[in-house]
């Protein structure tokens, strides 16, 4: 038995395998010829096919997966680290794998409330759809530098790996290599759905490269969404444009709607070749942001509005942004916590301005309700990320590993639409009947942290998440609240650190309860101590299904199963 001490102890949890130091990365070619980062661990990593494109789990609707059964539904991570074809999917898709056999399964997705036309621009966009987001990727294209407004919050890098937050890239682009690379990932990523320019600096004033960009994506891989970040200032000037490309989705930060309180956020904008500061600057590009945004809506062009919540600043103040955006057609509202960090260099990080709480980002998104629909599910993603929300694969396509020749082939992107398709209309049924059980409960809310790797499952390891999502469980059903990032995974290596825990265990503040695919017992009797249930008894199931099953075990346990 191996003696576990503090500060490097050996996970147990996972099977006769766990607890022997994983063997390193090493490179693997891929399709197109490059090295991509294959994890070869000590133990077989199990996970669900869909998420690389492929269900193969042969279940019927309402059931579950467990025991002696998850070796025969299951695959190793290692077999799929190789190529997956398209026909193997669609053999599976015929076989009857991955769902139910109704030829217009999935389309019961969309919300009863929504317009078809609508439900058609969202629905696999992970953005703009909370559900999406399970099944669908994104990628940044850092192709857009230039800026024309200074943020008190940001600070641009242009090299650096590090980092997890808007503004920051690895290297920049032009738009013929962002174009090798939008092949290159959508031949390798099934799941891409939306090409996203968002800077690094703004993509509606660096508009010859982002037009650019985007008329020769679009030609060569003519179904993908294109979707523009902007701070609004030149947004005016291109909207005509962005309807003739089909661009339709926008984001536009948004920060405040009274000079005010935006001469305390920016300390200049560049403005008809010239520079303005303090209050003219900010009524400028507050006058500027509402004006693109009412030509957004009067052209049927879907906009979020981004909006960092600044403690002290515009917190109390964006209960009037959301109702004035609200007002003038936005169709999301995205209130993201400021990031603040003297190591990065901002204004207000080197100033010692603090970011929210989670439990003031909640209280703020909850006082919001009823007012511009809220997004939060938002992961304040990198300018030049790539894959599912809360993943980033950019590392595997960077400049020196792209071909200089390569050509669109759409076949694995369409089979994993199908194969979506079909999961889909089986989730939705889950969470319906989720909700049903849920309602007939009167007890009070738990918020309850899922570890998923996507596929809208609980499909993670406790020990390698990288981050947690929240959902809120109570007389109303279960709805998505946020998620909780975690800087560096517990287990790593085949270790534990107690001091990792612990950083966990302050991520999860507030949170009643983590299901996961799988723990070992030292990290899950430290949770106990810090008033967290864990479970694994759930793993691979439905996320809203696993939640009521288990909110109606709790609410039904003696109190001291709640924590307070």
């Amino acid at each position: 038995m191996v003696p576990s001490f503090r500060g490097s102890r050996r996970c147990h949890a996972a099977g006769p395998h766990c607890g022997q130091p994983k063997r390193g990365v090493v490179g693997k070619p891929t399709k197109h010829g490059v090295s991509q980062l294959a994890l070869q661990s000590g133990k077989p990593q199990y996970f669900r096919l869909l998420i690389i494109g492929i269900a193969i789990a042969k279940l019927e609707p309402g059931s579950t997966i467990q025991g002696a059964h998850m070796a025969q539904d299951l695959v190793s991570l290692d077999e799929l680290i190789g190529d997956v074809s398209a026909e193997d999917m669609r053999a599976e898709l015929s076989s009857g794998g991955g769902g139910c056999s109704s030829k217009g399964c999935g389309s019961n997705a969309r919300p009863e409330d929504m317009p078809e036309e609508v439900w058609a621009k969202i629905k696999d966009h992970p953005c703009y759809s909370e559900e999406a987001h399970h099944y669908f990727a994104r990628m940044h294209v850092a192709v857009a530098p230039a800026c024309n407004i200074q943020c008190n919050y940001c600070n641009r890098k242009y090299d650096c790996a590090n980092e997890s937050r808007p503004g920051v890239v690895s290297e920049k682009l032009t738009p013929d290599q962002a174009l090798r690379k939008v092949i290159t990932v959508a031949n390798e990523v099934p799941q891409l759905s939306v090409l996203g320019i968002a800077g690094p600096g703004d993509a509606c004033y660096d508009w010859k490269k982002t037009k650019a960009t985007f008329e020769a994506v679009s030609k060569a891989i003519p179904d993908i969404k294109l979707c523009i970040s902007t701070n609004g200032l030149a947004l005016p000037d291109h909207v005509t444009e962005l309807e003739r490309m089909n661009v339709d989705h926008v984001t536009i930060t948004i920060n405040m709607v009274d000079p005010e309180i935006g001469a305390k956020i920016y300390p200049w904008i560049f403005y008809n070749h010239k520079r303005y500061t303090g209050i003219e600057a900010a009524r400028i590009l507050h006058e500027r942001q509402m004006l693109g945004l009412e030509m957004l809506t009067a052209r049927g062009i879907l906009t979020k509005v981004n909006s960092v919540m600044i403690p002290g600043i515009n917190d109390e103040h964006l209960k009037v942004v959301n109702a004035e955006v609200k007002k003038r057609g936005a169709f999301l509202h995205n209130i993201m916590p400021l990031i603040s960090d003297p190591a990065h260099g901002t204004h207000f990080g080197l100033t010692g301005q603090r970011g929210p709480t989670h439990a003031e980002l909640k209280s703020l998104q909850d006082a919001c309700a009823g007012g511009a629909n809220l997004m939060r599910h938002c992961r304040q993603c990198r300018a030049d990320a790539v894959g599912l929300l809360g993943e980033d694969r950019g590392q595997e396509f960077t400049l020196d590993q792209l071909p200089e020749e390569i050509s669109y082939d759409p076949a694995k992107r369409e089979a994993y639409r199908e194969v979506v398709a079909r999961e889909r209309g089986d989730h939705v049924a889950a969470k319906s009947a989720a909700v049903a059980e849920l309602k007939s409960l009167a007890e009070r809310p738990l918020l309850i942290a899922i570890a998923t790797k996507g596929g809208g499952r609980i499909n993670q390891h406790f020990g390698h998440a990288r981050e947690f999502q929240v959902y809120e469980a109570g007389l109303t059903g279960v709805s998505f609240v946020g998620h909780r990032r975690i800087e560096d995974a517990y287990c790593q290596g085949g270790f534990g650190e107690d001091a990792t825990l612990d950083s966990v265990i302050k991520s999860l503040a507030g949170v009643d309860a983590v299901l996961c695919s799988k723990i070992g017992d030292c990290p899950k009797k430290d949770l106990a101590a810090a008033g967290i249930t864990v479970t694994d008894a759930y793993a691979f199931e439905y996320i809203e299904a696993a939640i009521a099953t288990f909110y109606a075990a709790e609410v039904s346990a003696p109190p001291r199963a709640l924590s307070a």
